[in-house]
């Protein structure tokens, strides 16, 4: 049973125990002067305040109301008062054993009322006194020396009763203390300025601190401690009250915690085990030394360890204490601890988050640090998205990088949007959702917090009702690719219209307006495939509808030629249809159109309903075209321009122009490569013949081998366009043919054809390859007559390959060409012997009758004045003049023999040839006759 107070000692009786003490141990007093010595400079140190107030609070504790503290200057004293439960007998004898507490057993709500702890005020003072409204006690350095003669005394342990003059309390106040100060008196009301918000915070049962006039106000809100300063300022706390401890946390007035960076345990007064958590922790379960101001061991002694993980068990209450959004802010950050119970503690703490329910679920309820999942995306409406789809998934706003890097300490996993877009697949949710998600990861991207490849694997919802993975591939139908959901192409992934966006642009899906359509893969298979499907059974009347309806919009595209389209006579190609009043009717052969035709003309109803434009950029015809949409290049035997070979006999003409009338087929019939113009005119009929074997009436140096084109109402530039002859030429494209066709109308004995047109054709036909020439069976020798070639070598012709040969045969033996370096292709090519090799080394023999010398050129006069006018070099050697030269009993002019040897009659015929070959001038031989007959100057200039 606890004694009361009236049973407990006097002043004067606890003064003389500690005398007697003193006397019969002398050991004692040196105790208790060491021991004050101790907890003056040492463990109560700078604690004058925060002890007193403890007092205080635990005077309003006992008192059961909320107490008021004052603090004052007065008179050279530091003056605390305080309302409350008064000094009583017990709280005296507390004051002076430095050991024992005047807290009662069962006070819980306070921590130790005027025990050690006094000892703090004897950093300020050696006089210290405490009045209360019951009594009150001093105590006195000088007093104590009165009675006790010592270098140094202990001062709390000798009480004093009052003096009879001691000013009495403030009105309203219970108690007070009154410390005279030694040293600056402004000094001790700085620093408790600077202490009371703490205090109020840590001593519940303290409502107001006035400081020299200036009033502190705390304010109990729900789980929030409103401090209210002098100046008008306010600051909130969230506390949670725990086992033994109390967390609390700063909030700012917007409502968001403000984490502290580094403070103290309070145990429930500050101590000096720092902490590093974002919560303060007023803990006074935790075993202290008596100064209070350490654990009572060290940080992982069993003791110590309970408290602590006690304290940590409750921490999580403080964290659910917050709005959701302001969580992650209580959740400790990775770092060095601070101190060995910092460390223990962060340990505890963090354990209890990770297995603790704290975290918001984006489903529902709450989730521990282990089982939640955060995104590592700033994106709060994608996080309501996908909450059913992610299990343990965190509600927003709890998600981004730096969210989910601080929920990791927790054992939060982090959830990338690589592993979102894994989870997604097999998903069924409505186009719209996938829409919505869309936008989300965009502003993601757009945001840098996602790499495009990170979402590669995306699902996409298609317009047929399926879902496929990743947008690379399918097409994005723009509104005016109407209708292209209900055709079922397969292979042709259109996304869905509710769920297209950019984002799957950017992933590689291809914008699907009518042009891109036109050219995706499976629509032109399904072109190319469409006149099978119909001839199996199938309706290809909404694919030919689509197709139309997208080149109306965007025009040709490859590939368009094979739609089927309704005809006349069934279904048939686009691109082998004609349009009912197509102007190509005109000129095609009747057997050219209509069931099993090359062409059938396009069904009257579909001309009707599509314009113009659209059906002939689908391939249909109106007139020739250049090429056939999507088909294949043309061989030589083909037209380069598609059903040439269709065009009836007698309606060339027509065709020609048709071909002229259209700039596209016009600029094929121009073109450099002349292929149409090489067909045409091997191909075309005019007047019954193809025009490489007529001339323009024009071109008569063509005459005899060529006849002039009748008028067939074309120009002179359209015939020469279709291959009609302005010149002697042979076509490479044609060699052969033009080889032939010469060949025979040089044969052709009807024909009087000119000698040089002879000469000059000769000489093209030598150019050619032999592979290209049929060797002829008549030719035209130089009598303009035509000889049979024989094989007998009876009266065979020769080809003429040397000039001073042409007196050994007569003209109608002798083929020749323009030029003798000519003779020996032209030989081969008409499997023709040559003249010099038909010549027998009798035959050539030069017959010695009369006189005969060899004469340098230089030394014939004549000759040298010649060459004078003409500016012709004379060349060396000579030349062997005959009176009369016979070789082979043929007089001849001249002679060049087996030896090189050049031979001249002595005429001027003979010498002008023999000079003009030996000089490289046989062009010029005619006018040096002339000159050798009369060397007049004016023979040369006129």
């Amino acid at each position: 049973m606890a004694e009361s107070p009236d049973d407990l000692p006097s002043i004067e009786q606890l003064r003389q125990a500690v005398l007697r003490s003193w006397r019969d141990s002398p050991t004692r007093f040196t105790e208790d002067t060491n021991a004050e010595r101790d907890l003056r400079v040492g463990a109560y140190r700078d604690r004058v305040f925060v002890e007193l107030a403890q007092n205080a609070a635990d005077a309003a504790a006992l008192a059961g109301e909320p107490g008021r503290l004052r603090v004052r200057v007065a008179d050279g004293e530091l003056r605390v008062a305080n309302t409350g439960a008064p000094l009583d007998r017990r709280g005296i004898a507390a004051l002076a054993s430095l050991r024992a507490s005047g807290k009662p057993a069962d006070a819980e709500e306070t921590v130790g009322r005027f025990g050690v702890g006094f000892a703090a005020v004897l950093a300020v003072t050696s006089e210290p006194r405490v009045v209360s409204r019951t009594g009150g006690v001093a105590f006195s350095e000088a007093r104590t020396r009165e009675v006790w003669a010592s270098d140094e005394v202990p001062v709390l342990r000798l009480p004093w009763e009052l003096r009879a003059d001691e000013p009495p309390l403030p009105d309203g106040f219970d108690t007070e203390v009154r410390l005279p100060l030694r040293g600056d008196v402004g000094e001790p009301l700085r620093r408790i300025e600077d202490e009371v918000a703490d205090v109020l915070l840590m001593l519940p049962w303290l409502a107001e601190i006035d400081v020299d006039g200036r009033r502190w106000v705390r304010r109990t809100e729900g789980d929030h401690v409103v401090l209210s300063a002098p100046d008008g300022g306010r600051t909130r706390w969230l506390t949670h009250r725990g086992p033994g401890c109390v967390w609390a946390v700063p909030i700012a007035d917007d409502g968001r915690p403000l984490p502290l960076d580094e403070d103290v345990l309070h145990a429930p007064t500050p101590t000096d085990e720092r902490l590093s958590l974002p919560a303060r922790l007023l803990a006074t379960a935790v075993p202290m030394e008596p100064s209070r101001r350490r654990v009572s061991a060290s940080a992982d002694a069993p003791g110590v360890t309970s408290a602590l993980r006690a304290a940590a068990g409750s921490y999580p209450g403080l964290v659910r204490s917050l709005p959701a959004r302001h969580r992650l802010a209580l959740v400790p950050e990775w770092r060095f601890p601070l101190s060995d119970v910092d460390g223990v503690l962060r340990e505890f703490v963090v354990e209890r988050l990770t297995g603790d329910d704290w975290l918001p679920s984006a489903r529902s309820g709450l989730l521990p640090g282990r089982r939640a999942r955060v995104l590592d995306l700033h994106a709060p409406r994608l996080v309501k998205l996908v909450a059913d789809v992610i299990p343990g998934l965190v509600a927003a706003p709890l998600c981004g990088r730096d969210a989910a890097r601080t929920a990791s300490v927790a054992g939060a996993r982090a959830l990338t949007a690589a592993e979102l877009v894994d989870a997604l697949g097999g998903v069924e949710r409505a186009p719209a959702w996938w829409r919505a998600l869309y936008d989300e990861l965009l502003a993601a991207v757009d945001r840098a917090e996602v790499e495009l490849d990170e979402l590669a694997a995306l699902p996409v919802p298609l317009a047929d009702g399926r879902t496929v993975t990743g947008a690379r591939g399918v097409l994005l139908a723009e509104d005016t690719a109407g209708g292209v959901d209900s055709l079922g192409i397969p292979g042709l992934h259109i996304v869905h219209s509710q769920a297209g966006h950019p984002l799957l642009e950017r992933l590689g899906a291809a914008k699907a307006g009518p042009s891109e359509l036109l050219r995706a893969p499976a629509v032109v298979e399904a072109i190319a495939r469409s006149v099978d499907d119909t001839l199996a059974g199938l309706d290809g009347t909404p694919l030919a509808d689509a197709v139309l309806t997208w080149v109306s919009t965007a025009g040709a595209a490859p590939g368009l030629g094979a739609l089927a389209l309704p005809a006349r006579s069934g279904v048939r190609r686009a691109d082998e249809l004609l349009l009912p009043d197509a102007a190509i009717l005109d000129v095609l052969h009747p057997d050219a159109v209509g069931d099993d035709a090359p062409l059938d003309v396009l069904a009257d109803e579909v001309a009707a309903r599509w314009d113009r434009e659209t059906l002939l950029s689908c391939g249909v015809r109106d007139t020739f075209t250049i090429e056939r949409v999507g088909g294949s290049e043309t061989t030589d035997d083909e037209p380069p321009v598609p059903d040439l070979d269709l065009v009836d006999d007698h309606a060339w003409p027509r065709a020609v122009r048709l071909l002229a009338s259209e700039p596209e087929t016009w600029r094929v019939l121009t073109a450099p490569d002349g292929r149409l113009r090489t067909w045409l005119s091997a191909h075309a009929l005019l007047a019954g013949r193809a025009p490489r074997q007529w001339r323009l009436p024009s071109a008569t140096e063509l005459s005899g081998l060529f006849d002039p084109a009748p008028d067939v109402g074309l120009s002179d530039e359209l015939l020469v366009l279709t291959g009609v002859r302005t010149e002697l030429a042979v076509d490479p494209e044609t060699a052969a043919e033009d080889a032939r066709l010469l060949c025979d109308r040089l044969g052709d004995p009807e024909r009087t054809v000119p000698t040089g047109l002879v000469l000059r054709a000769h000489s093209m036909l030598a150019a050619l390859s032999p592979d290209d020439v049929e060797p002829p069976e008549r030719v035209r020798t130089l009598a303009g007559t035509v000889s049979e070639v024989t094989d007998d070598g009876g009266d065979e012709v020769v080809v003429l390959d040397a000039p001073w040969l042409l007196a050994m045969w007569p003209p109608e033996r002798i083929v020749a060409s323009a030029d003798f370096a000519d003779a020996e292709a032209l030989a081969d090519v008409f499997d023709l012997p040559l003249a010099s090799d038909e010549i027998t080394e009798i035959d050539a023999a030069v017959e010695e009758d009369g006189e005969a010398g060899f004469a340098a050129w230089s030394e014939l006069p004549a000759v040298v004045e010649v060459a004078g006018l003409l500016g012709i070099g004379v060349p060396d050697g000579g030349v062997v003049i005959h009176e009369e030269l016979t070789v082979g009993g043929t007089p001849v002019p001249w002679w060049r023999d087996e030896q090189a040897v050049l031979h001249a009659a002595d005429s001027p015929s003979g010498l002008a040839r023999a000079f003009a070959w030996a000089a490289g001038r046989w062009p010029d031989r005619v006018l040096l006759e002339r000159l050798l007959d009369d060397p007049d100057p004016r023979t040369v200039l006129g």
